[in-house]
C-alpha cells in the first residue's frame, strides 16, 4: 500500500501544502500514520478522500457541510446527486443560451434582409432574456431588503452603546426585525425542494425544519419524508414564479 507525504498529496490533488495542512487541522483529512521522524503519512484511501473534498469544495459546499457528508453513511450517493443536479443546471443554461443565439441570428437575418421581424420572435427573445434576470432580481431584493431593514437596528444599538441613547429603541427594532427576517427566509425557501441521497426521492421540507438545520445552498441536513432517513440532501429548486 502506497504512502504519501503532505507534499505528495498536495501535488497529486493540485492543491497547496498549506491546504492539506488546513484540512488536517479541521479534522477533514487525518493522516493514517506518523513516521518515526513525526512526518504525516497518508494512504491511498486518504488520497481519494482529499480528491473528494476538493470536488465538494469546488461545487460550493462549506467545510462543515463536507465534514458532515464524509461522516455520513453514504457520501458517494450525496456526491452523485450533487453532480447530477449541477449537470442539469448547466445543461439548462446551455440550452437557454443556445436558444437565445438562434433567435438573435434569426432577427439579424431579418434585419439584414430588411424584412419584417416576426412579433413572436421578439416576444420569445424578451422572455428568454428576462427569465434569469427575474430570478436574480427576486433574490437580490430579498437580501437587499434584509440588509436595509437591519440598518436602523444597528444604528440605534450603536447610539445606545456609544451615545447613551434610549435602550428601548434598539429593542423595539430588534423585535420588528425578527418577523421581517422570518418573512424574508420564507420567501427564500418558497421554491426549495430536496433530493434524498438514500432513496433518490424529491421532497419539500417544512420552513421551521429548514431554519433549524445546517447546510448551504447546495445541501442541507434533513429527514427525508419519503424514506425517513436523516442525512445531507441536495437542494434543488422548482420553477420560479414570475416577478
Amino acid at each position: 500500500m502506497s504512502k504519501y507525504t503532505t507534499g505528495e498529496m498536495a501535488k497529486l490533488c493540485e492543491v497547496s501544502v498549506r491546504t492539506v495542512q488546513f484540512y488536517d487541522g479541521k479534522g477533514l483529512l487525518v493522516p493514517s500514520e506518523l513516521s518515526e521522524g513525526g512526518r504525516r503519512l497518508y494512504s491511498d484511501g486518504d488520497l481519494q478522500r482529499l480528491r473528494l473534498i476538493c470536488t465538494l469544495k469546488a461545487i460550493g459546499l462549506s467545510l462543515s457541510s463536507i465534514k458532515g457528508i464524509l461522516e455520513s453513511e453514504s457520501p458517494g450517493k450525496v456526491l452523485s446527486l450533487l453532480l447530477d443536479e449541477q449537470s442539469k443546471q448547466i445543461s439548462e443554461e446551455i440550452a437557454e443560451r443556445q436558444r437565445q443565439l438562434d433567435m438573435i441570428a434569426l432577427v439579424k437575418e431579418n434585419v439584414h434582409n430588411q424584412s419584417a421581424i416576426p412579433v413572436k420572435s421578439i416576444i420569445d427573445i424578451e422572455e428568454m432574456m428576462s427569465k434569469n434576470e427575474r430570478v436574480r432580481k427576486k433574490f437580490r431584493r430579498l437580501f437587499a431588503t434584509s440588509i436595509i431593514l437591519s440598518i436602523p437596528m444597528h444604528v440605534a444599538l450603536a447610539w445606545w452603546v456609544f451615545g447613551n441613547g434610549p435602550w428601548v429603541l434598539p429593542l423595539v427594532l430588534f423585535l420588528i426585525d425578527i418577523p421581517v427576517g422570518v418573512l424574508v427566509a420564507k420567501r427564500y425557501f418558497k421554491d426549495a425542494a430536496f433530493i434524498c441521497a438514500e432513496c433518490g426521492g424529491v421532497f419539500t421540507a417544512k420552513f421551521w425544519d429548514l431554519m433549524r438545520t445546517s447546510g448551504t445552498t447546495k445541501a442541507r441536513w434533513l429527514t427525508c419524508t419519503k424514506c425517513g432517513r436523516a442525512g445531507y440532501c441536495v437542494e434543488t429548486i422548482t420553477d420560479p414564479e414570475p416577478a
